[in-house]
């Protein structure tokens, strides 16, 4: 191995790598992102020969990660041109691929574990990096990036598909506006504003000369105007909003032009309560959908049970428990004969529950799909899911983003946050942050202080 000019040489291998900046991938990266190779614009990208040994194990599950770990594997093989993969083959975009298939655990510190996998990919860094080259090791994982700048290299998190939390859409905003013009909208005028508004965006109008004067609307982008709520004072299935934020959410799930509703909310805001009270109104009462599909990413929160035995439904029960806490306190609000009736909507089809996993290859014409705890799935899966929904369907995406059990996503991260980002200003999505917990004094304690 030697440094030359513009390039540094592995002579066991025959790799030749620039010395210019180069992004050295760890293995969670690619099953997070199947499509990442693409995402470096023309830089170079490294792999060690361990990253492929661990997609390798996960190529064989039947799962989101083994689904990506096949993707990437067969990029890659469609990548070669005829040119060793050492030697480095062309990317898409321009840049290069390159693989080191050469141990380099003699460049770690003593007292670093060699079987490591981990440290066994940070050992190329650290051989790269002493050789001149401008190395980046980009990984989801927190802990390999803290170890990575002990080691003084450059770590990345993979910001593809990344959103600003901190600023992001809430779903409404709050308008100063002339006290004759609220009277005139309490009197179905429509109103102009000039402020920048969402598609689908709840607005609170209040009157200049008293705030308490005030009146909710929603932006309407085919008319360019904000228009009085239609459904904001609904009951469904005997509901009643409770705050600002449920009204314009109740406006959101039962317009039927809004195909995409997202809902973030801490625990307790109503967020699955709304969308299944909405949903048996729109399926057992009115018809407008077949069924209701209810889905929860399998994550446990702890230490996982185990493997559970029986059907898919009977394994599925324990996951959807929360949902059938939600449905025993619409059909039956006392409590007294709530399991029955729960089952009994799912017995007659107007519950569904699916796994997300199940979901993947499915067309769902004509259903109203609630995708639960969205916040622990990947921009990738969240894809998945809206992508699957067929005519007349309408699918509601709801979660909280402080509570993530995904270990490599963040409020920044995680799929439903990045929806909420790229489809604010479609007029077929509607998004709401709610943010008042409305379960009882000790959850919005909770998690107000906790």
């Amino acid at each position: 191995m030697e440094a030359n000019t513009g390039h540094w040489i592995d002579d066991s291998s025959g790799l030749e790598l620039p010395t210019t900046r180069t992004f050295l991938l760890d293995t969670n990266v690619l099953l997070h992102d199947a499509e990442c190779l693409s995402g470096f614009e023309d830089n170079n990208i490294v792999l060690t020969v361990d990253v492929l040994e661990e997609l390798d194990k996960f190529k064989r599950g039947n799962d989101e990660k083994g689904r990506n770990a096949r993707h990437v594997i067969r990029t890659i093989d469609s990548l070669r041109d005829g040119s060793p993969l050492s030697k480095g083959v062309k990317l898409p975009n321009g840049g290069q691929l390159f693989v080191l298939v050469k141990s380099f655990t003699d460049y770690l510190p003593k007292g670093m574990d060699r079987s490591v996998m981990d440290n066994r990919i940070l050992s190329a860094a650290c051989a790269l990096d002493k050789a001149g080259v401008e190395i980046v090791f980009v990984t989801k994982d927190i802990n390999a990036r803290v170890k990575a700048d002990a080691l003084g290299i450059r770590a990345e998190d993979y910001l593809n598909r990344i959103v600003n939390f901190d600023e992001l859409y809430t779903g409404w905003s709050e308008h100063e506006v002339a006290d004759d013009l609220i009277n005139r909208f309490y009197n179905g005028e429509p109103v102009s504003l000039e402020a920048p508004l969402c598609p689908n965006e709840g607005v609170l109008l209040k009157a200049s000369g008293n705030p308490k004067h005030s009146a909710r609307g929603i932006y309407r982008a085919e008319s360019q105007m904000v228009e009085p709520l239609n459904h904001g004072d609904s009951h469904p299935w005997g509901l009643t909003a409770r705050n600002l934020q449920q009204h314009f959410a109740l406006e959101l799930l039962m317009r039927e032009d809004i195909r995409l509703v997202t809902m973030l909310g801490q625990a307790g805001t109503g967020k699955t309560l709304l969308a299944l009270a909405v949903g048996l109104q729109m399926v057992a009462e009115e018809k407008r959908y077949r069924r209701i599909m209810v889905s929860r990413p399998i994550m446990p929160l702890g230490k996982d049970i185990g493997y559970l035995p029986g059907s898919k439904d009977e394994k599925l029960a324990s996951w959807m428990q929360p949902v059938s806490d939600n449905l025993q306190f619409l059909v039956d609000p006392k409590l007294e004969h709530s399991n029955d009736k729960v089952q009994y909507l799912y017995d007659t089809g107007v519950v569904e529950a699916e796994a997300v996993t199940y979901i993947r290859g499915r067309s769902l014409p004509k259903l109203f799909i609630i995708i639960d705890e969205a916040q622990n799935l990947t921009p990738h899966e969240v894809k998945t899911v809206v992508s699957r929904a067929g005519e007349d369907a309408k699918v509601i995406l709801t979660g909280d983003a402080y509570q993530i059990d995904n270990p490599y996503l963040d409020a920044s991260s995680n799929g439903l946050t990045y929806v909420v980002e790229r489809f604010k200003n479609q007029a077929i999505h509607g998004h709401i942050t709610l943010a008042k917990s409305e379960r009882s004094e000790l959850a919005s304690l909770a998690a107000e202080l906790l």
